[in-house]
């Protein structure tokens, strides 16, 4: 079997993005979505905002302390995911292979086109064309054999830049890249192996399997696979779906039990909302609290057979309160999620909406 051809589409600060094209007044100025509040949250900032260090899920107060002239953007997600929906249908327009990530990134194999050229590299350039005059919006792509390297490489020229690795070309991208510029590889993972004098995938490279996975566990194995180019997961469009949330932040502490269920329940609607439909419900209920402290706290339930009622999202998310309510005293967050589900897969995905504070 010949080798794969995979493309990553990756929309360009998509949510910011979006808001800059429907609102002229804001071109060319640093821009976040989310809310403007102590307690808010950026969704997603322009390139002009990153300038500055501001990224997606950083506080707001923080944010607005390293751009003082930053504008803050109410989320509109139904907007968002109309968007989304125009650029997908671009994407079926090549293939069936469409594995999509969120609202604002996707994988397509395009190894068999339905249409177009042969060339994965000038149907990406195809498709990002199209994008540019179907939206007036900017994505960039990476190109590869496997859906690590085109996940890495669509980073590497943004925003609106494309970037092809062949297959003869792996093994030395890999080797001179960054260790934190590696599409998995965190923060906190990254600053271990500063310590342990990996600062490239060279350096990486030469520690065995056994040694990596001495230092950290099993994904050490995965680590191995990567810098030598091995991935051989398919583009599933048929993505499997582990678990349906949604969390809110606060603008004030919730300082009593009350006022903390009656969040409860709200959230406990909105999953629901999202189970019937997806026509997906799940076994196990975990609650997620987060206490001014910054202290994170999570409590799950399962149970022999998928929580459908309202009613039981309510009371299960209640009963966990109860019982961890000698842990905590104010509470910033709070989110439920469901996991077992009873489908294991689903043609199309649900994104989920965190709740950013006006």
């Amino acid at each position: 079997m010949g080798e794969r051809k995979i493309i990553h589409i990756d929309m360009d600060a998509f949510y910011a993005s979006v808001e800059q094209r429907d609102h002229p007044e804001l071109r060319g100025k640093p821009v976040a979505v989310g809310g403007s509040s102590r307690r808010g949250v950026v969704a997603s900032a322009s390139y002009e905002a990153r300038q500055f260090g501001v990224r997606s899920a950083m506080p707001s107060i923080t944010a607005k302390r390293l751009c003082p002239d930053l504008i803050f953007v109410k989320s509109r997600f139904e907007v968002y995911r109309k968007v989304s929906r125009q650029i997908r249908a671009i994407f079926f327009e090549y293939t069936d292979l469409v594995e999509p990530l969120s609202l604002d990134e996707a994988y397509l194999d395009v190894s068999h086109p339905k249409k177009g050229p042969l060339s994965a590299t000038l149907i990406a350039e195809d498709i990002r064309k199209k994008i540019f005059e179907y939206t007036q919006l900017t994505a960039s792509a990476g190109v590869s054999f496997n859906k690590f390297l085109a996940k890495v490489a669509s980073d590497i020229n943004k925003p609106n830049g494309i970037k092809v690795i062949l297959p003869h070309e792996a093994g030395a991208f890999l080797e001179a890249l960054a260790i934190q510029k590696f599409h998995g590889i965190g923060k906190v993972t990254a600053a271990k192996m500063h310590r342990m004098g990996i600062y490239t995938g060279k350096d990486l490279k030469s520690y065995t399997e056994i040694e990596l996975v001495q230092h950290f566990g099993k994904v050490g194995r995965h680590y191995y696979r990567i810098i030598r180019a091995e991935d051989h997961r398919p583009v599933n469009p048929n993505r499997i779906r582990k678990s349906i949330g949604a969390e809110r932040t606060y603008s004030e502490d919730l300082a009593d039990i009350p006022a903390m269920k009656e969040k409860l329940s709200h959230l406990s609607s909105v999953v629901h909302e999202y189970m019937k439909k997806a026509d997906n419900f799940g076994r196990t209920l975990t609650v997620k609290i987060k206490s001014s402290d910054f202290k994170i706290i999570t409590r799950s339930r399962t149970f022999h057979s998928e929580l459908r009622k309202l009613e039981d999202l309510i009371q299960i998310s209640h009963e966990i309160l109860e019982n961890t309510k000698e842990e905590i005293k104010k509470v910033r967050l709070l989110g439920i999620s469901i996991s077992n589900l009873e489908k294991e897969s689903q043609t199309e995905g649900i994104q989920l909406e965190f709740d950013f504070e006006k």
